[in-house]
């Protein structure tokens, strides 16, 4: 994988999206050719229209990339694929429409826009079918072993075992686990030579997967094999880049201690990030102010009680805040206490369950982020009944805390909605990825993926 901006992105969608470029500015190039030839227009030189066309170009990778098209189900499907670039593309053609339209120049002609659109949705499926058969194949995969054959180590053969997986595990040596879970793994004392044995593999990676790591770590074999080029992970951190996650089932104090992030130097990052929730904050207030008020008169009109409520929530460093919401439960939906919420919940509204659906509900947080207690971007501010619990059963959930709370977050995107310990443990794995990680380019890849999640309504209960 590579690590852009402290976030880790895999060797198929950076290969993938570097052709995408290409063949996108290679489709409006072609169209631009024709629709200039057929209105007799000159067409000029290539860096006279290389602006237009890298505008074109990253304009659509930007749709694509916001509605999905880049995740393990695109890469799979070539069915779920076509499904996301058919939207994606008609996305991008219709903000270049726009933009057009408002700026009344003559870049985008429509008749352009149209060829550019059927020509890249060919060229990006063909695309598909010849890369992603490619990658897919175990060849091109990065052949991993494995030290360990206890239940860490099984888990990773399951991870790997994931078709979206960029690794094939070769090998699994075990370490003299009193109860070894992967039955095929080798015992180290029948191999004489680690480092030879990994070489004869052709292994790219070695990953410590240890239970009890104790007198146990082959200090000696894993020296040798790293001076062979050869790198060399403890199972945590290679879990967290394979999967965006900090695994609860590994971690521990020290290696999230000593190892890379929760960086200090995030002065000038936090002043950007706090200028773009004001104003964006202040956009979406007035843009959906009308939203947001014919809304309320439904909610009055659909069931008795008020239009909005408020709740009290958990924001950073554990301070208690209020969170205004459209209510979208009956007004009684908690007189028996804090409860999770239930799929097909009861105690929501008609309205209510529209305008969760369609996440309206949401937009009056805009007016906390105003004001300083949220942020558009950051982990979801829980209720002080739920994270008392929570600290109790979850380690690390203190940690949470660190970030202000967010609208959308890392968890939402790439999490369904829950309403369980076991969702919550889960969620807070990827939450302290993002507190542990942070960097104004992953708050940019969790709006944009935010509206793949409203599109395709995944997560919303």
């Amino acid at each position: 994988m590579i690590r852009l901006f402290k976030h880790y992105i895999p060797h198929a969608v950076l290969l993938l999206g570097l052709v995408d470029l290409a063949l996108l500015i290679t489709a409006g190039d072609l169209a631009w050719r024709v629709t200039a030839g057929e209105l007799g227009v000159g067409l000029g030189q290539f860096d006279t229209r290389i602006w237009p066309l890298a505008g074109f170009a990253t304009v659509m990778l930007t749709a694509m990339a916001a509605v999905g098209v880049y995740g393990p189900d695109c890469l799979r499907s070539l069915r779920f694929a076509t499904a996301r670039l058919l939207v994606a593309i008609s996305l991008g053609i219709i903000a270049l429409a726009v933009v057009d339209t408002l700026i009344g120049g003559h870049s985008f002609w429509r008749a352009t826009l149209f060829m550019a659109m059927c020509g890249a949705i060919g060229l990006l499926l063909v695309n598909r079918v010849v890369i992603g058969g490619i990658l897919g194949a175990s060849a091109f995969r990065r052949r991993v072993l494995v030290l360990g054959a206890g239940p860490r180590a099984q888990r990773l053969r399951e991870l790997g075992d994931q078709p979206e997986s960029g690794f094939v595990i070769v090998s699994f040596i075990g370490m003299g686990e009193k109860e070894p879970v992967v039955e095929e793994a080798i015992a180290r004392t029948a191999i004489h030579n680690l480092k030879r044995f990994v070489e004869n593999l052709g292994v790219s990676e070695v990953v410590l997967a240890l239970e009890e790591r104790r007198n146990a770590v082959p200090l000696k074999d894993l020296l040798r094999i790293k001076t062979a080029g050869v790198h060399v992970n403890d199972v945590s951190s290679f879990w967290e880049r394979e999967t965006g996650r900090v695994d609860l089932g590994t971690v521990n104090p020290s290696w999230l201690i000593f190892s890379d992030g929760f960086s200090s130097g995030r002065a000038i990052s936090g002043v950007i990030k706090r200028a773009f929730d004001i104003a964006a904050s202040l956009l979406l207030l007035v843009l959906t102010a009308p939203v947001i008020a014919l809304f309320a008169v439904l909610v009055k009109l659909d069931s008795p009680g008020p239009a909005f409520f408020r709740q009290t929530r958990v924001g950073l460093y554990g301070q208690p805040f209020d969170l205004i919401k459209l209510r979208s439960m009956r007004t009684d939906a908690e007189a028996g206490g804090a409860q999770w919420a239930q799929k097909d919940d009861p105690r929501v509204t008609r309205i209510g369950r529209l305008i969760r659906k369609i996440r309206v509900d949401e937009l009056p947080q805009a007016w906390s982020v105003l004001k300083g207690e949220m942020s558009f971007v950051g982990p979801r501010p829980e209720r002080p009944e739920f994270v008392a619990d929570l600290e109790e059963k979850l380690p690390f959930y203190a940690e949470r805390h660190m970030v202000k709370p967010g609208i959308t977050g890392w968890a939402q995107i790439n999490y369904p909605y829950g309403a369980s310990i076991e969702d919550s443990r889960h969620k807070l794995e990827f939450d302290l990825y993002y507190a542990k990680n942070y960097t104004p380019f992953i708050d940019l890849l969790i709006l944009l993926q935010t509206l793949r999640v409203v599109l395709w309504n995944e997560g919303a209960r």
